[in-house]
């Protein structure tokens, strides 16, 4: 199940860099991890969903990679970032 847009926009505003940002870096790690605490939930529920647990799996993997990213080429943008969302 999707994050659905009437979702996402609420996400998007806090973290968009500017007025038409939608994509960048922190609004991508920001709607991850909205996901990630979705699918958290839904497997305290439903322990033994293998395939849901694999989707979060990848999910917490991608997010990683973006972390990097981010701290290798805006330091105090990535501070910011995991500080807001309580990251680490």
């Amino acid at each position: 199940m999707p994050v659905k847009k009437n979702d996402k926009q609420p996400v998007i505003k806090e973290f968009a860099i500017s007025s038409t940002d939608t994509g960048s870096v922190p609004v991508q790690i920001a709607l991850i991890t909205k996901r990630i605490s979705e699918l958290t939930e839904h497997m305290k529920i439903h322990k033994k969903d293998f395939s849901t647990k694999r989707g979060l799996l990848k999910l917490v993997a991608q997010r990683k990679k973006y972390l990097n990213y981010l701290k290798k080429k805006n330091k105090e943008l990535y501070d910011k970032t995991v500080h807001h969302l309580g990251l680490k």
